[in-house]
């Protein structure tokens, strides 16, 4: 199986996962404007890049797929959760997102910001109810996902992301901002899968430290494609943060610069993976070489 077929593979194992669950947490609420905004920024695109990443994980440490899928949903139910407070007019007020009109401009700003609470709350849930022989890893995949997403990561990233429009970061303050807002959740992301595979800790943490990487890499090449790329192949407005005088890895460094910090922190990444577990982290090598490629 090539990269791009396994890598299909798992996007599908994820999209079913979500419609299932979606259809567990929503399918009463059918007639709610909260829920049908919800389900339409969670079930329509997206690369489901994190989910793919739990998933692969736990494969490579011969887990539980079917609790990894799950897992994936519950991330991507959080990430789209993010994503739709991220564009409201009080945060970035983007009125795109993968293609279509982002969640407030569909719905209106008061359903778009309730509808991203539902899909928070949602991502908890689904963590919270799965298979009962698995309560303990249900509560550390709890666990794992609450500190990602809450005050000491994805919520101080973002508070650190505003701070910045106003005022110039430097690199260390920039890297600050992004190991909170995206690294976090990648991290989450990978450590949920090694959850989902009873892995030993120190397995965790070499999966979350090769997250991190590529989650930066994948900041690093946002940054490129954001000056590089049209609306259209974005799928959410280009030069936004140009627009919006944020400072970032291009405004910093430049284009060829960035992709040169990109590239090097790919292969750390890639060498550290390879390192620990060896041929079966293919996947995992080849996954982080495809994210610093969007930049190319």
């Amino acid at each position: 199986m090539t990269y791009e077929e396994r890598y299909d593979s798992y996007r599908k194992q994820a999209q079913h996962a979500l419609e299932r669950t979606a259809f567990e947490v929503f399918h009463k609420d059918r007639d709610s404007r909260v829920a049908q905004a919800a389900r339409y920024s969670l079930l329509d695109g997206g690369k489901r890049v994190r989910a793919v990443l739990c998933l692969a994980v736990c494969e490579m440490l011969c887990g539980d797929m079917e609790l990894a899928a799950r897992y994936a949903a519950a991330v991507e139910m959080l990430h789209c959760y993010s994503l739709i407070h991220d564009d409201l007019p009080c945060m970035d007020n983007d009125d795109f997102r993968r293609g279509k009109p982002s969640c407030h401009k569909a719905y209106g700003e008061a359903t778009a910001l309730l509808a991203g609470d539902a899909l928070l709350t949602a991502a908890f849930e689904v963590l919270s109810t799965g298979n009962g022989a698995h309560a303990n890893q249900n509560a550390l995949a709890c666990s794992v996902l609450a500190r990602a997403a809450g005050a000491r990561g994805m919520i101080y990233g973002q508070e650190l992301d505003l701070h910045y429009e106003t005022a110039a970061a430097t690199e260390k303050q920039l890297r600050e901002v992004h190991r909170n807002k995206t690294g976090m959740l990648i991290a989450a992301a990978a450590q949920l899968g090694a959850v989902a595979a009873n892995a030993f800790d120190s397995d965790r943490q070499s999966v979350e430290k090769f997250a991190f990487d590529i989650g930066l890499v994948f900041q690093m090449v946002d940054d490129v494609l954001d000056v590089s790329a049209t609306t259209q192949e974005l799928g959410k407005p280009a030069h936004s943060d140009e627009e919006s005088g944020k400072t970032t890895f291009v405004t910093l460094f430049g284009v060829d610069e960035t992709m040169r910090m990109a590239d090097e922190l790919t292969m750390q990444a890639v060498r550290q993976i390879s390192e620990k577990f060896g041929e079966k982290s293919d996947f995992l090598q080849a996954f982080a070489r495809s994210l610093v490629r969007r930049g190319n």
